[in-house]
C-alpha cells in the first residue's frame, strides 16, 4: 500500500508560474532574480495558506540554480536544485522561530551565517513565524539583518506583521500577500481533481473554496477530506454534508416566503434548520449574505462581485427580478439588527423568529399602504364626478330657481383704472394735473373693449395669478383651495372660510384685479368675497372628538386610515 501524501504538500508549487494567486508578488522576486537587484532581507507576510513559505522556498532555489531558464524559472535539474529537491541543500537554512525564539538561538544563527556557502553563490535563511521571537532576540538580530555578509540573504514570513517592532521592517522589503480568489481556488482544484482521476461539480468545488476563506492550504485540506468521504466523485450534496455547510436552497425558499408574506412556511423552514443542527446566529449571518448577493446581482457591473458557481449564479439572477431595490434595503437593513443584537438576547431562538416576521411583514405593509393610496385615489376621483354632476344640474336649473343671495362681507373699495382716471378728470377745473398709477395697464385697457369671457376663462387666468404667488404659500393656497364663480355684471364670487383668509386676499387684491381686468380684457371686473365658515368659527372645537369629527366631514378617507392603523384620537 502507498503511502498517502496529502495534496496540499503533493502539489505544493515548485516554481513561481504554478503559484496560485500573487502574480505581482513572483513577478517583483523573478526581476528582482534577473536584473540582480537582490536586497540583504525581504519579510513575506500576509493570512495563513496563501504561499508565503512556499515562495520563500522557490525564491531560494532558484537564486542559486545555475540553469535559469528565460522565464527566470528554476530548471530543477543543477547540483542545487536536486538537493533543495532532496532537502539536503547546505545553501538554504530553514529556522521556526516559534522553537526558537530566545537570545541564544539569534547567537547561534549569527554564528552560522559568517560561514560562506560550499555549493552556489547565496546562503539564504527562511525564518518562518518571526513575529514569535522575543524583543531580545529581535534587538539582538537587528545589526546581522541589516548588515549581513554578501553572501547571506534573509527572508522572514509571519501572519501578524504588527507584532514585529518597527526596526525589523525598516531593514526588509515587504511583500504582502493577498487572499486568494474563489475562482482562483476552484480553478486549482479542478487542476487536482483531473490529475487524480476525481469526477466533481463545480459547485460544489465551490462550496470547497468559498470554505477554504481564501487559503489554498486550507482548501487542498477540505478537499482531501471530501474525497474520503464521498470517494472519487465530489458531488455538491456530499460536500454540504460533509461541511455541514447551510445550503442555498434554504434561503432561495426563506426569500421566496418573505415576498408572499408567508409567515408560516418561513417559520417552518427556519425550525427544519434549527432541527438540522445549525446554529441561528450562523442561519442569520447567511441569510444577510444571500440578500447581500441578491442585490450586486441587480447589476451586470456589480455582478463580479458574486463569488457563487454557474447554476447558483442562475438562480439568484432569477430571484432577484422578483425583488425590488427597497425590499432588499429593508431585509438587509433588519438581518443586520438581528446580527449585532443576537448575543445580547437571552431567548436567541424568538429573536430571530421576530426578525423574519418583521421580514414577512415588508411586502404586507407595502402592499397596504397601495391599497390605501388606491382607495384614496378612488375616492377623489368619485368626489369629484358627484361634484361636476351637481355643478351641472345647476347650471341647467339656474334659470328657473331663485337666486339665493350670498352674505357679503365688506370689503375695502377697489379702485379701478378707469374710476382713477374720472375722479382726476373732475379735479382738472382746479388745474391740478397728477398722474394716474397702472398708466400701462391703463392704456392697455382703453384699447381694449369690455370683453365677455366664460367662467373657465376666469379660471384659468385665476390660477395663472395664483401661480406667480407661489413664494407666499398662505395666499398660495388660500387661492388654489377652491375656484371663483362668474355672476353676472363681471362680478367674480370667491368663497372664503374665515375672516384671516379675507385678510390675505385684501393684501392682493388690487393686484388680482388688475391682472383679471388685464387678461380678460374687461375692465368692469369686481371681486366679491364670500364667508362660508362663520358657523363653523362660532362653534370652537374643544375636544379630540370634535375636531375629529370636524376633519371627517372635510375628508371621509380618514376614517379609513383610523381604522386601518387602529389610531387612538388622543
Amino acid at each position: 500500500m502507498e503511502n498517502f501524501i496529502v495534496s496540499a504538500r503533493k502539489y505544493r508549487p515548485s516554481t513561481f508560474q504554478s503559484v496560485v494567486g500573487q502574480a505581482s508578488i513572483t513577478t517583483t522576486l523573478k526581476n528582482a532574480i534577473k536584473n540582480n537587484h537582490l536586497a540583504q532581507a525581504y519579510l513575506f507576510c500576509g493570512p495563513r495558506g496563501v504561499g508565503k513559505t512556499t515562495c520563500a522556498r522557490i525564491f531560494a532555489k532558484t537564486i542559486n540554480c545555475k540553469n535559469l531558464d528565460e522565464n527566470v524559472e528554476p530548471c530543477n535539474n543543477c547540483e542545487s536544485c536536486e538537493s533543495f529537491s532532496q532537502n539536503r541543500s547546505y545553501n538554504i537554512h530553514e529556522l521556526d522561530a516559534a522553537s526558537n525564539n530566545s537570545v541564544e538561538d539569534i547567537r547561534n544563527l549569527i554564528e552560522q551565517v559568517r560561514i560562506p556557502p560550499q555549493v552556489g553563490k547565496y546562503s539564504i535563511y527562511i525564518i518562518d513565524e518571526v513575529h514569535m521571537l522575543s524583543s531580545q532576540a529581535f534587538n539582538a538580530f537587528l545589526k546581522t539583518l541589516e548588515e549581513p555578509p554578501a553572501h547571506a540573504i534573509f527572508i522572514l514570513a509571519t501572519t501578524e506583521k504588527h507584532k514585529i517592532i518597527p526596526t525589523i521592517l525598516s531593514r526588509c522589503q515587504i511583500f504582502d500577500f493577498n487572499r486568494i480568489k474563489v475562482d482562483d481556488t476552484v480553478d486549482y482544484l479542478e487542476y487536482i481533481a483531473k490529475n487524480e482521476n476525481i469526477t466533481y461539480e463545480l459547485d460544489a468545488l465551490n462550496i470547497i473554496a468559498q470554505k477554504a476563506d481564501g487559503a489554498m492550504r486550507d482548501a487542498l485540506s477540505i478537499f482531501d477530506q471530501v474525497v474520503s468521504f464521498s470517494g472519487n466523485n465530489i458531488t455538491y450534496q456530499s460536500v454540504i454534508e460533509n461541511l455541514n455547510v447551510l445550503d442555498y436552497d434554504y434561503y432561495f425558499k426563506v426569500t421566496d416566503a418573505f415576498l408572499k408574506n408567508g409567515i408560516s412556511e418561513t417559520l417552518l423552514i427556519f425550525n427544519e434548520i434549527i432541527e438540522k443542527g445549525f446554529d441561528a446566529h450562523h442561519f442569520i449571518n447567511g441569510l444577510s449574505e444571500h440578500l447581500r448577493n441578491l442585490l450586486v446581482c441587480r447589476d451586470e457591473v456589480t455582478l463580479q462581485l458574486l463569488e457563487v458557481g454557474a447554476n447558483i449564479r442562475e438562480r439568484y439572477k432569477e430571484q432577484t427580478k422578483t425583488c425590488t431595490p427597497e425590499f432588499l434595503f429593508s431585509t438587509l437593513e433588519i438581518s443586520n439588527k438581528c446580527d449585532v443584537s443576537y448575543r445580547l438576547s437571552k431567548n436567541k431562538r424568538l429573536h430571530v423568529e421576530l426578525s423574519l416576521i418583521e421580514l414577512c411583514n415588508i411586502t404586507a405593509e407595502k402592499k397596504n399602504f397601495n391599497q390605501l393610496k388606491e382607495d384614496t385615489v378612488k375616492t377623489k376621483a368619485n368626489k369629484n364626478i358627484v361634484k361636476k354632476n351637481i355643478e351641472q344640474l345647476t347650471e341647467e336649473k339656474r334659470p328657473e330657481e331663485k337666486k339665493i343671495k350670498p352674505v357679503i362681507v365688506n370689503k375695502p373699495k377697489s379702485f379701478s383704472t378707469f374710476s382713477i382716471k374720472e375722479k382726476l378728470d373732475q379735479t382738472s377745473k382746479s388745474n391740478i394735473v397728477e398722474e394716474p398709477e397702472f398708466t400701462e395697464e391703463s392704456e392697455k385697457l382703453k384699447k381694449n373693449p369690455n370683453n365677455d369671457f366664460t367662467e373657465k376663462d376666469l379660471i384659468d387666468k385665476w390660477h395663472q395669478f395664483s401661480d406667480k404667488m407661489g413664494d407666499k404659500p398662505r395666499i398660495f393656497n388660500t387661492l388654489t383651495s377652491k375656484d371663483p364663480k362668474l355672476e353676472e355684471n363681471h362680478v367674480v364670487s370667491f368663497l372664503i372660510d374665515n375672516n384671516l383668509q379675507k385678510e390675505k386676499i385684501n393684501e392682493i387684491r388690487n393686484e388680482l384685479l388688475s391682472f383679471l381686468k388685464t387678461e380678460l380684457k374687461n375692465s368692469t371686473i369686481d371681486l366679491k368675497l364670500v364667508i362660508t365658515g362663520l358657523e363653523e368659527e362660532n362653534n370652537k372645537l374643544y375636544t379630540s372628538e370634535d375636531k375629529f369629527k370636524h376633519m371627517l366631514s372635510k375628508n371621509e378617507d380618514l376614517n379609513k386610515l383610523k381604522q386601518e392603523f387602529n389610531l387612538d384620537l388622543e
